[in-house]
């Protein structure tokens, strides 16, 4: 089921959660509303819901406008972040719960609650309580609960916020297994970007209640609209043209900022004309890669992500003199906004 976002916006006294938002979500797509905390992903989340109402504009699922329909009748999934389980009841039970309010046969709802935990890889914990569960397997049971009633939109808000990190990684490859099985269109809220590039087909970038930017993830890492999804969106750093490193192989204006991932400077200990000088001041080993801070002539930090391979042909020592140029760079105009608070 596709939703269409029309010119949707909504506040909440002085506070403009969401300001004028277009957006189109495909059926059976698995799309991610990024951006940071109080940028109007959740709220935006909670209007597809029907568990709030917009100032202005309209939302249509399946072509059908349900901008002041309930929340029953539309059809739809919400998984929250705090599970939400209610822990009088089994495993079975939780999950069987939607389908015995809607009267379904005893047969189906037993057939259909095995089938999902099936699904959601907890076979032979029907019987166990919430409270006997990780935390990660609570939010199974709560994905198997919503799935249960087969809705035509399933919602996740910040679904893995309240899991540690192996269990979130963990949780990110269930999810996307699940979203292949039952094909739903999908719509989940998340402040990390490791998790959508990971999870999503397309993600909606937010900022200050708007939509920066929509795409593959591929495409707004490598071809970012704005400056603040550059800076988002990955480490980066932030030069002023005068530093001389994108000049050199550009024919920028000067009233610019130069925006380059650490990945793509290149550092080299032999003078080049299409290179700079810098000096080394930090060496950080993190495992498979090694981070490098280098001071340029004008006094601007730069950081470079090298490969434990590179760092070793090298030879880098702290305080020494080297050469770096852009292996790739974009520049933005002075005076837009560069980072998010």
């Amino acid at each position: 089921m596709s939703i269409l976002i029309e010119d949707v916006s909504k506040r909440f006294g002085s506070f403009q959660a969401v300001d004028s938002v277009n957006l189109h979500i495909h059926s059976g797509k698995l799309v991610a509303l990024l951006g940071p905390s109080g940028s109007g992903k959740s709220t935006l989340l909670r209007l597809i819901a029907g568990l709030e109402t917009p100032d202005t504009g309209r939302i249509r699922i399946s072509g059908k406008d349900m901008t002041y329909e309930n929340v029953q009748s539309r059809g739809i999934g919400f998984v929250f972040q705090h599970y939400a389980l209610f822990k009088h009841m089994t495993v079975r039970e939780n999950v069987a719960f939607g389908l015995q309010i809607r009267k379904a046969s005893r047969f189906y709802v037993r057939e259909r609650v095995e089938e999902l935990l099936d699904l959601v890889q907890l076979r032979g914990l029907g019987d166990r309580y919430p409270s006997q569960l990780s935390g990660g397997q609570r939010q199974r049971v709560a994905l198997a609960r919503t799935l249960a009633v087969n809705p035509q939109v399933l919602l996740l808000d910040e679904p893995f916020g309240a899991l540690d990190a192996k269990v979130r990684k963990e949780l990110r490859a269930s999810l996307r297994h699940l979203h292949e099985k039952v094909n739903v269109t999908t719509v989940f809220v998340t402040h990390d970007q490791e998790e959508a590039m990971e999870l999503a087909d397309e993600i909606a970038v937010f900022n200050k209640g708007q939509v920066e930017q929509v795409g593959t993830p591929e495409d707004i890492y490598d071809h970012p609209a704005t400056p603040f999804v550059m800076s988002f969106f990955g480490p980066v750093n932030v030069l002023s043209s005068a530093a001389g490193i994108f000049d050199l192989n550009h024919s920028e204006s000067n009233n610019s900022h130069v925006f380059l991932r650490p990945h793509d400077v290149l550092i080299q200990t032999k003078a080049e004309e299409t290179a700079v000088p810098a000096k080394v001041k930090r060496i950080v080993h993190l495992g498979w890669e090694v981070v490098v801070e280098l001071s340029l002539r004008d006094g601007q930090l730069v950081t470079a992500q090298l490969t434990r391979d590179r760092f070793t042909q090298l030879q880098l020592l702290q305080e020494q003199s080297v050469y770096v140029k852009p292996k790739s760079a974009k520049t933005f105009p002075v005076g837009v906004q560069l980072t998010y608070t």
